[in-house]
């Protein structure tokens, strides 16, 4: 059953100076719209996030132009980024060594690595343990050829667990459909074991990939290009929106 979308998710007091709701149960699938700053114009980000005031989150890429092979921007335009908006901040770290530099951005709402990364499932494990000891929301990401199967007896010890629906590095590819037999594994074991950890697709998502994306389990949606690439990226907030919820309702 879709409930009325919350930006912050349950059991967090305060994240980034923000009150987030606290729930008794766990909750029921989402639908919460996460623009892409990748795809916007660096010349004015300011101007580019005025443009989208119905965005559930702002999703924010750090690429380190070595776990993946593009270089994007790091802690001070991500922090720049935070000082102009009240509106929820989901950074998803596409680099080498995030043990190192992930607690840098603790003062975000949401960090996110990959697990291609780090070790094994357990160093995730205790990364993330220290995100949320230093009081952010932790999440764990996958690339396309990644196998989810390793962490679905660790969801309870994150956030959110974002799927890789192209290759990451670049913003524009075409979505990878192949990759909701990952989302609906997640959506499977987060319903059953009643958890609160939100699952997020990230590459190619617009109105035309949002519906198949929502009904296999999705509670969040990146978008860049379908979003700043348009005349009108707040009506494309509202469709993929749109798409999404009357997926989940049919």
């Amino acid at each position: 059953m879709l409930v009325t979308p919350v930006k912050y998710g349950r059991n967090i007091v305060e994240t980034c100076g923000v009150a987030g709701p606290v729930y008794d149960e766990p909750m029921s699938q989402q639908t919460l719209i996460a623009p892409s700053i990748l795809a916007a114009d660096f010349a004015d980000l300011a101007g580019e996030i005025a443009r989208v005031p119905g965005a559930d989150w702002l999703h924010i890429d750090v690429m380190d132009n070595h776990f993946v092979p593009n270089l994007s921007f790091g802690l001070p335009v991500a922090e720049a980024v935070r000082r102009r908006t009240d509106t929820f901040t989901d950074v998803h770290l596409m680099i080498e060594d995030p043990e190192r530099w992930a607690p840098e951005y603790a003062a975000f709402g949401n960090v996110t690595f990959h697990l291609e990364a780090v070790a094994d499932v357990d160093a995730a494990v205790a990364l993330a343990a220290t995100l949320r000891a230093a009081g952010t929301r932790a999440g764990i990401s996958v690339k396309p050829g990644t196998a989810v199967e390793p962490l679905l007896d660790h969801l309870a010890d994150f956030d959110l667990v974002l799927v890789m629906s192209v290759e990451p590095g670049f913003g524009g590819q075409s979505f990878m459909p192949e990759v909701l037999e990952k989302v609906r594994a997640l959506r499977t074991r987060i319903d059953a074991e009643g958890l609160d950890t939100f699952i997020e697709i990230d590459g190619g998502i617009g109105v035309e990939t949002a519906a198949g994306s929502a009904a296999a389990g999705v509670d969040v949606y990146v978008a860049g290009s379908s979003v700043f690439g348009k005349d009108d990226p707040e009506a494309q907030v509202t469709a993929i929106r749109a798409a999404a919820v009357a997926a989940v309702q049919s």
